[in-house]
């Protein structure tokens, strides 16, 4: 059966999973890159941000769990665009031409917008409706495959809460933020309903995996 899948979902020791000011210079917030560095420093990241090389440790074979039996990803509109874009009808998403998704890609909004056709085999179908009905509509487009639900926060935290998740890679990154969207807010024992597996590497980071 396909399963519902996050991966490579970074959060602060304080559970920030981004932080406050989000904006087109700023996806992130006041966090900047902090919470990725461990990702792009690997030889699966370094090509997301234009490098060659990079580790090829813990960090990175986790991080490359990201791609194998995925047939489509869920996101929400804050991880499309910065707030606003939906008043934009040029914008295509922060990745250029050519997306790295390569699948049916579900961008949840309540201002849907026609199918957006790109390069390499992503298809940007903009979604008004609940984590059920979304991961329903994807499930459709898999053809026997995994989803993943790629964030942001208040996603991944609302596919969880509603019990729509299989698999969860979180990683907890040595800084507090002290600000932003934090993942763990309502989901209280989450842990009772996963195994539960912890994974420290040389890099600081700590990468946990909870499997249903």
């Amino acid at each position: 059966m396909p399963r519902t899948r996050i991966h490579n979902l970074s959060i602060s020791l304080d559970g920030f999973a981004t932080g406050e000011g989000l904006g087109l210079e700023t996806p992130f917030g006041h966090a900047g890159e902090r919470l990725h560095e461990w990702m792009v420093a690997t030889s699966f990241g370094a090509p997301i941000v234009g490098r060659t090389g990079g580790s090829t440790g813990v960090d990175d074979a986790l991080a490359r769990q990201h791609e194998p039996g995925i047939g489509a990803e869920i996101m929400g509109s804050g991880k499309f665009g910065p707030p606003g874009w939906e008043d934009d009808p040029d914008w295509r998403g922060w990745w250029g031409p050519e997306p790295p998704f390569r699948t049916p890609t579900f961008v949840l909004t309540h201002r849907p917008r026609p199918p957006l056709e790109m390069a390499g085999g992503t298809t940007f179908h903009f979604l008004d409706a609940s984590p059920a009905d979304a991961l329903a509509v994807a499930l459709e487009a898999v053809g026997g495959l995994d989803v993943r639900i790629g964030g942001g926060p208040l996603v991944a935290r609302a596919f969880i809460a509603a019990g729509l998740v299989d698999h969860v890679h979180l990683v907890q990154v040595p800084i507090v933020l002290g600000r932003g969207v934090r993942l763990w807010d309502g989901l209280e024992g989450m842990e009772a309903r996963y195994a539960v597996e912890a994974v420290t590497s040389p890099s600081g980071v700590t990468h946990l995996t909870f499997s249903r």
